[in-house]
């Protein structure tokens, strides 16, 4: 069984490509972390690369930033390619089978601004339920 589940935050934030050809949506992400804390120890952090795929990948990518608490859930795999200086390189990363966003909201775009000065208190009294 293949099986992996952590709870970390995003080290940076997502980088969105799609591949070529069928254009499918493909997001990356290091997750970092934190080990169990021993006594008298300092805590410990591992960054855990992560691999999305599809619409989880879009979602991901517009709605998580640097900082964001996230779930994955998932299975680890193991590849290799060659290095443009012609050595092998060995990669380890999970691929995520789910995702949740612990903490989210849209990324700021440009100069949107959220303020909600413009809005009116609506009184409780007149509500019809």
């Amino acid at each position: 069984m293949n099986k992996v589940v952590i709870i970390g935050r995003l080290t940076k934030d997502p980088e969105l490509k799609y591949t070529p050809g069928n254009g499918t949506a493909v997001t990356t992400i290091t997750v970092a972390v934190d080990r169990q804390k021993q006594k008298d120890k300092a805590k410990e952090v591992d960054f855990i690369p992560v691999v999305i795929w599809g619409k989880q990948a879009e979602a991901t990518a517009q709605y998580m930033s640097k900082g964001k608490l996230i779930a994955i859930a998932g299975r680890i795999q193991t590849r290799t390619y060659e290095a443009k200086d012609g050595g092998k390189r060995y990669v380890t990363e999970v691929v995520a089978e789910d995702v949740q966003f612990l903490e989210w909201g849209e990324k700021p775009q440009g100069n949107s601004s959220s303020d909600y000065s413009d809005m009116e208190p609506i009184d409780d009294e007149n509500l019809p339920f």
